[in-house]
């Protein structure tokens, strides 16, 4: 090879990386509806339409990400279900309450990740696809105001699942809740909620950030119904036809978003992990993985 023909390819990579990189940071602006059913209800009565909100990573002057989650609300949902990762600034508190007052009147549990604790890290956008779970420096990054958010989220009428079990009337029946606080940064005490699930209810559901396998394998032994985390970014950058490269944790890639399912104890609980609809500030991206928010309909199983 030439030195010139050596030069064309490598600016055909670079061309060709540039486009995909600048496709990326599009993409991490299409927000996008998943709908999602799965049979786990007792056999007969109407479904529950679940709203899985996750990973928001909310920033200043984001009004596009604002105007989408507000729109949510004519799905007419029954119960809402926010997995963490809210805010990136402590200017977003304000705006994000605001777009969810929408949903004053529909149910809502919730627990907090990292993001919604600590600002983010400045750090070089490629680490995190080269390096395993990401974690926080020695010294902490500055706190963001998660006590407020905390505060205006059960101004909704939502529950604090952290640590917390709770019982709610969703579409005319009992579902029970228990959740735990951010498993990324080992703040998660399961022991404090830890036991059988519930049989009378008509749905037992866990509720964690970050789907670190010690916590499903926890709450499935326990038998939940279903589980619902995020964190992952759905991989964050995807290959087309084969799919992420990481989850950001030690659940395996084939489940880093979307419905699947997890044994563990004898037991098996449907697992659904959002997407998420943001990105860290530091890494402004999405390929071949659009950002999302999930309707999952709970339908009755079979008689």
């Amino acid at each position: 090879m030439t030195l010139r023909s050596a030069a064309r390819a490598l600016g055909a990579v670079a061309a060709v990386g540039g486009a995909c990189f600048g496709w990326g940071l599009l993409e991490a602006h299409l927000y996008t509806l998943r709908r999602v059913e799965v049979a786990l209800l007792p056999p007969g009565g109407a479904a529950i339409r679940v709203l899985h909100i996750s990973d928001l990573h909310l920033g200043p002057d984001q009004e596009r990400k604002l105007a989408f989650v507000r729109g949510l609300r004519a799905l007419e949902p029954d119960l809402v279900v926010n997995t963490g990762d809210n805010i990136t600034h402590p200017g977003a508190v304000a705006p994000l309450l605001e777009a969810f007052a929408a949903f004053a009147d529909v149910p809502g549990v919730f627990v907090f990740g990292s993001n919604d604790y600590y600002a983010p890290q400045l750090k070089n956008p490629m680490r995190y696809l080269t390096e395993g779970p990401s974690r926080l420096a020695r010294e902490l990054p500055p706190e963001l105001p998660w006590r407020r958010l905390r505060e205006g989220f059960e101004g909704l009428g939502w529950v604090d699942l952290t640590e917390h079990r709770a019982t709610l009337r969703v579409a005319g029946r009992d579902v029970v809740f228990r959740g735990t606080d951010d498993g990324h940064l080992r703040r998660d005490r399961y022991d404090e909620v830890a036991g059988a699930a519930d049989p009378s209810a008509a749905l037992n559901i866990g509720v964690t950030h970050a789907p670190y396998l010690r916590l499903l394998d926890a709450m499935t032994a326990d038998g939940m119904d279903l589980i619902l985390a995020g964190h992952t970014h759905g991989g964050q950058v995807c290959i087309p036809g084969y799919g992420a490269l990481i989850t950001n944790c030690d659940l395996d890639t084939h489940r880093v978003k979307g419905l699947s399912s997890h044994e563990a104890g004898g037991n098996c609980s449907a697992l659904h992990v959002s997407g998420g609809l943001g990105t860290s500030p530091f890494a402004p991206y999405r390929f071949a993985n659009r950002p999302e928010a999930t309707l999952l309909t709970v339908l009755p199983r079979s008689a």
